[in-house]
């Protein structure tokens, strides 16, 4: 799964001064053990990029909720493939003969 996080600045800017961001970051980040995050500027906004392992679509609200509560931010998710993984989709799709 990526998971998308575009903080909203005045949000994240606050976060930044209490010493916020980087506990919500690296709490995310314990909980979800991620393959790869990545940290960039979108839209004029701090953003994440973080790929993981989703297990439980129940467990979307514990991901999303701290980031909402914590940095205004939007969420989204996208499911995504590592190159095992599209292998064996394309696999599936073959034709057989």
């Amino acid at each position: 799964m990526l998971l998308k996080v575009e903080m909203a600045t005045p949000a994240s800017n606050e976060a930044i001064k209490a010493g916020t961001l980087q506990k919500t970051m690296e709490t995310a980040l314990q909980k979800l053990r991620p393959e790869a995050a990545y940290f960039t500027v979108e839209n004029g906004c701090r953003t994440a990029y973080i790929f993981f392992d989703l297990i439980d679509p129940s467990d979307l609200p514990m991901i999303s909720e701290p980031f909402f509560i914590g940095l205004d931010a939007k969420v989204h998710y996208s499911p995504v493939m590592n190159p095992e993984d599209l292998r064996r989709g394309l696999a599936a799709i073959q034709p057989k003969g």
